[in-house]
């Protein structure tokens, strides 16, 4: 108890005050998940940017900017997302070893560092290095944050917490000189600075304090988070030993404490795969990879990043088109809070089925009626508009949907002993997403113009039959619950409810099993019961009621 600082809020603050001050300082942090992408929808198109310092481009009617070179444009803006995917990996070992806290102010520091090169950047080969270097820091916080927030939030509004904290960020446009693309990267050093110092007087992750040993203190955060007094001291205490007694559990499944073994299990155990046993850590790995994979190429790489070439695909001036896409962006950010009321309620796959439903079809329309723009000079403001309206949809379904949810699922379903390096695959994901679209963006629309759309129309609609065969739901399950929601040997959602259902029926107190000095079931006890039940055998042995 002596290590927690008098300063720290947790002294001051409690319950649902203590959850809004964190829910603060984790949205600030949130906010450089996306700044880089809207920033550079602006800078791309500043003329001292494109002409001048990168020399990617040439100047057409004063204030147009016409890219000579897509691919060294797209390359400039995806070397970030190859420093996110460096950081994310060192944040996540890191975060394991030193806590989430330390982690934030590392990768707040860092970004300072980065940021301050990128502003005063005097040409490519020094841009390309600084964007490498900030999105080492924009890693590291990417895989922590979402761990601290969760880790701290109760099972029951994890995703509307999370959800607050993405309602965030717009950016700075138009003019001629180098402050119009300096200012706004320089922008993200101040609430950088902020973040580093203000990350201290906060209570570090109550389940990681667990997991090194600092029961004390954890049993205070978890006190002071969910209540002192009456039935809320009761709960805190029970979701205390849920916590403890997984967290021994888990040291005894099986190699988890690598990437490489995280990655590696998902192989045959003929190759030396499968173990962490029946966690299944190889298969959550894959789904939190591909799952932001998918975020990026349903196409919201390409509208915030590239919008004034989509709007000037539309048959837009180049300065109607750049005003157009910071209106989206506003868009952007509202339709966010559409998650913090829906996401608890709806679950994290039906978000992610209504928001590909509404996406798909707007890429198809944009697609479409682009062409017609182009096709009908004379009716070109009509169309013009129409496919406009139609990219306002998608930022907005994309903002209310898939912005939340493949941020959410990495950050809840891995187990005590490896979620920060289980959410770091996840950046690791968004990283080659990120990095593979934002490079070959330029180059499609180049070649191929509004068939772009076509393409991220297509991807939206095949991650609707992907969500719904291999992605469980997640949405008011507890976080010491999914190793048994990721207990089957089957990878299809139906075989692991139908588990899931198996274990809940055999175990009815399973959430709070620790309260009676018991141990979570061993899901393949509980898949041996099953194939046994039809031979007339009907209990599983106590003694079997233990993690593998």
């Amino acid at each position: 108890m002596d290590r927690i600082s008098k300063y720290n809020v947790v002294r001051h603050l409690k319950k649902r005050s203590l959850l809004v001050a964190i829910n603060c300082v984790a949205a600030l942090a949130v906010f450089f998940f996306g700044y880089d992408q809207g920033l550079m929808g602006s800078v791309n198109v500043s003329v001292d940017y494109a002409v001048n310092t990168m020399k990617f481009g040439h100047l057409e009617d004063e204030t147009t900017v016409i890219v000579d070179d897509s691919l060294f444009q797209g390359g400039i803006t995806s070397v970030y997302y190859l420093g996110t995917l460096l950081g994310c990996l060192l944040g996540g070992w890191i975060g394991e070893k030193v806590g989430r806290i330390k982690v934030i102010a590392l990768g707040s520091i860092w970004g300072v560092f980065g940021a301050s090169l990128q502003t005063s950047a005097q040409n490519a080969n020094w841009m390309i290095c600084a964007r490498l270097l900030n999105g080492i820091g924009t890693g590291m916080l990417n895989v922590i944050v979402p761990v601290w927030a969760t880790e701290t939030a109760s099972h029951t509004s994890r995703g509307q917490f999370v959800a607050i904290e993405f309602t965030a960020c717009s950016f700075i446009d138009g003019g001629l000189s180098q402050l119009v693309w300096r200012i706004p990267i320089g922008f993200q050093i101040i609430p950088l600075i902020f973040l580093f110092i203000i990350c201290w007087f906060f209570p570090e992750s109550p389940r990681w304090l667990v997991k090194v040993g600092r029961e004390d203190e954890a049993r205070y955060i978890l006190g002071r988070l969910r209540g002192e007094d009456g039935e809320d001291a009761g709960l805190a205490e029970a979701e205390f030993q849920d916590i403890r007694n997984v967290a021994e559990l888990e040291k005894k499944a099986g190699k988890l404490d690598s990437y490489f073994h995280m990655l590696w299990d998902v192989m045959p155990r003929s190759v030396g795969g499968g173990s962490s046993g029946s966690l299944h850590i190889g298969r959550r790995v894959q789904l939190v990879v591909w799952l932001q994979i998918m975020q990026e190429w349903i196409g919201i790489a390409g509208v915030t990043i590239y919008a004034n070439d989509i709007f000037r695909q539309a048959q837009y001036s180049s300065q109607k088109a750049r005003w157009i896409a910071g209106v989206n962006d506003i868009t952007y950010m509202f339709s966010t809070l559409i998650a913090v009321f829906t996401l608890d309620r709806l679950g994290r796959r039906k978000t992610l089925f209504w928001g590909s439903c509404i996406m798909g079809v707007s890429m198809f329309l944009s697609g479409g009626l682009s062409r017609l723009a182009i096709n009908n000079p004379h009716q070109a403001s009509q169309f013009g508009a129409a496919a406009a309206t139609f990219t306002f949809v998608f930022t907005a379904g994309f903002g209310a949907t898939w912005l939340t949810v493949p941020w959410l699922y990495p950050a809840e379903i891995f187990p005590l002993q490896v979620r920060a390096k289980g959410n770091a695959w996840g950046v690791v994901g968004w990283s080659i997403g990120n990095g593979w679209t934002v490079l070959l963006c330029p180059i499609m629309f180049q070649h191929i113009g509004e068939k772009t759309f076509y393409i991220f129309g297509a991807c939206n609609a095949i991650t609707i039959p992907i969500v719904w065969a291999f992605y469980p739901e997640s949405n008011q399950r507890t976080l010491e619950e999914m190793d048994l929601l990721f207990a089957s040997d089957s990878w299809f959602n139906w075989k692991a409810e139908e588990t899931f259902a198996v274990l809940k029926a055999q175990n009815p107190d399973i959430v709070h099993a620790a309260s009676r000095g018991h141990s979570l079931v061993n899901p393949d006890a509980v898949m041996t019961k099953r194939r046994s039940s039809s031979r007339g055998m009907n209990n599983v042995d106590p003694a079997d009621v233990e993690l593998k």
